[in-house]
């Protein structure tokens, strides 16, 4: 498996291909998908250009990637998109069109009651546990583990020397991790080392312009596309999916 991650925190400032209003983020997810990538990940933007959990922003991007795209999309439920664990809480209760799934950081706090939110209206959870916090032993204590979609295990070191070894230690620590299944992932300067080592490990990744903003060889990424077409080239891979 591997997921595109459309554009996370990133806004205009970080380049024109970074797309972020729902006809951009449509467009972008169907060429990622024909390009091989079978999920999406995206942070719905307020129209000042931050990440949101509103209904009424989210109800259109994900209206829009459902017209282009036929596989599972999944959002962010970040603590920096609404602070207060209870407010976070009455969004997800808020929603009118659901996600398949939505990441939740278990260092966070509230991250129970957001999962717990999430999973009883059927949307998907996305465990996600950073490297350098508390997250894997939060989440090997807590009772909604079994119950959660997949572990996204985010190494968040950035500089490329070191990646790996953080990523590795990140696996340690989630030991079993519920038996779920575990997708493993960098960003910025550990990005492409990470994923290789995804690649080796046969584990699920993602890569898009929110985790790297550049190709393995340091050129600019002129789309989500273009990073899911190098990614799979240190993958297995069985083909596009179908998009509309």
């Amino acid at each position: 498996m591997v997921q595109v991650c459309l554009n996370g925190s990133r806004g205009a400032g970080d380049g024109a291909h970074v797309p972020l209003t729902p006809s951009a983020l449509a467009e972008s997810a169907a060429d990622a998908v024909a390009a091989g990538a079978t999920d999406v990940h995206v942070h719905p933007k307020s129209p000042c250009g931050q990440d949101t959990l509103s209904a009424r922003v989210l109800t259109p991007v994900l209206t829009a990637l459902r017209d282009r795209v036929r596989v599972p999309v999944g959002v962010t439920t970040g603590a920096w998109a609404e602070p207060d664990p209870a407010a976070r809480v009455a969004r997800v209760r808020g929603w009118t069109v659901l996600p398949d799934h939505a990441s939740v950081n278990w260092h966070e706090p509230g991250a129970e009651e957001v999962a717990a939110a999430l999973l009883e209206r059927g949307v998907g959870v996305e465990a996600g546990i950073w490297s350098g916090t508390d997250g894997a032993t939060r989440f090997a204590a807590s009772p909604l583990g079994p119950r959660v979609l997949r572990v996204l295990a985010e190494v968040t070191d950035a500089d490329p020397g070191s990646a790996v070894t953080t990523a590795r230690a990140l696996l340690a620590d989630l030991g079993p991790a519920h038996d779920r299944p575990v997708l493993l992932h960098g960003e910025d300067g550990g990005a492409w080392p990470v994923l290789r080592l995804a690649g080796r490990l046969g584990l699920a990744t993602r890569v898009g312009l929110e985790d790297t903003l550049f190709l393995p060889d340091g050129e600019p990424a002129d789309s989500n596309a273009r990073l899911v077409s190098e990614a799979l080239k240190w993958l297995p891979h069985s083909g596009p999916a179908k998009t509309m």
